[in-house]
């Protein structure tokens, strides 16, 4: 018989929260009882969605350096630590998409510091203290957000599918490192979602066709429960 899974007090950091898929995981956390951080660029928009949710908002840049180790800190300094981390801030690289040979080499750099490097260190700078969770029976998980792009060759797109075809094997390397630190990591596509993203890269789009945040919200949540069903039996007390 399936065990009940509940998010009560698990403790998650969510990158790109203040709009989009971001947005809808930091709503649908708090609202089913997750202890969650956020983080974004705007101090204005941070503000506003940590006063709307409870949840905690850090203001910075995923794709800065010298704002990766502030984040972690404030994170594990305020939870006591970290179950799950959600990469989901993405950088389109050149706005409009252009074709490779028009792409600026800064523009693919800019995707690539926010996809790839901006991963890394932050996952790298909660490493520890993931493995501590896990240690304590908590479960401990990092997803990151990918694209059909990523496998998939569409023109315009080099910048952004290039940086999240690295994310993926990075993912995949990393998630077999991480087995003796009984740390999972996956990479997700959530598809073609109605988000100020998509709306940047695609202005024409037929909202319509894409699918909401809030749905794609629910199934990395589900996915989110499913990897980390060990914590069904973590805390007997909380469990009905």
């Amino acid at each position: 018989m399936q065990m009940k899974i509940d998010l009560q007090g698990l403790r998650v950091i969510v990158t790109g929260g203040t709009s989009g898929l971001g947005l809808s995981l930091v709503r649908q956390l708090t609202a089913k009882g997750a202890r969650v951080a956020f983080v974004a660029r705007t101090a204005a928009n941070v503000e506003r969605v940590a006063a709307e949710t409870g949840a905690h908002g850090i203001v910075a840049d995923i794709g800065k350096k010298d704002d990766i180790y502030p984040i972690a800190m404030q994170v594990t300094a305020s939870f006591g630590g970290i179950d799950v981390l959600i990469n989901n801030a993405s950088s389109l690289g050149p706005v409009t998409l252009a074709l490779l040979a028009d792409t600026d080499c800064e523009e693919l750099e800019a995707a690539l510091a926010v996809n790839v490097l901006g991963v890394f260190r932050l996952t790298k700078a909660l490493f520890g203290a993931l493995a501590a969770s896990a240690r304590e029976g908590r479960g401990a998980l990092v997803i990151n957000i990918s694209s059909d792009a990523a496998v998939n060759a569409y023109p315009g797109w080099g910048a952004y599918g290039a940086s999240k075809a690295a994310l993926v094997h990075l993912t995949a390397i990393w998630d077999e490192e991480a087995k003796p630190d009984g740390i999972k990591l996956l990479s997700l596509d959530p598809g073609d979602m109605d988000t100020p993203l998509h709306a940047l890269a695609l202005p024409d789009a037929d909202p319509s066709t894409l699918k909401a945040p809030e749905l794609a919200a629910g199934e990395i949540i589900e996915t989110m429960l499913d990897a980390l069903s060990v914590r069904a039996q973590l805390f007997p007390g909380e469990q009905a």
